[in-house]
């Protein structure tokens, strides 16, 4: 029997929790995924989402944030220094990264902020008015439809 690892794909969405639930239920393997750098995706709300990113070392400026096509990118690139320094031990990654994330339909950045070394961006389902629930009043007997007389005009 074959399996399929949907986990990445579950990963790296933004607001499909619904299926990527019901594929996480399916499917229980968690496969070998790029661990760097390291990330949680956290629903706030109904509609508000928050991806918190560890980015350690890096400044806003080395960090870039594009969303293109249902796609958000996010790209780290250190700059490099002048070491005067001679490290013993080097455990903190310096090096540069880029993550993407699908976004379902409708799902907009409202920001980003940087704040002790975690990057969070903020997101949110924004959906059309034709596209939210509305309450239909249904017709009793009693209502009769009123004839219009284009004559009288």
């Amino acid at each position: 029997m074959r399996h399929f690892d949907l986990t990445p794909l579950y990963r790296s969405t933004v607001g499909f929790d619904r299926i990527g639930s019901l594929l996480d239920t399916l499917n229980t393997y968690d496969g070998d995924v790029p661990a760097y750098p390291p990330y949680n995706i956290e629903r706030v709300s109904e509609n508000d989402y928050r991806i918190s990113m560890a980015v350690a070392g890096f400044s806003d400026s080395d960090l870039e944030i594009e969303v293109k096509e249902h796609t958000l990118s996010i790209r780290g690139e250190k700059r490099v220094e002048q070491e005067n320094s001679t490290y013993l031990h080097r455990g903190i990654a310096a090096r540069s990264f880029e993550r993407r994330f699908q976004l379902a339909d409708h799902v907009v950045v409202r920001g980003a902020s940087l704040e002790n070394g975690l990057l969070h961006v903020d997101l949110a389902r924004e959906l059309p008015e034709a596209m939210k629930p509305r309450t239909i009043e249904i017709a009793t007997k009693s209502d009769e439809p009123k004839v219009i007389d284009n004559q009288a005009a």
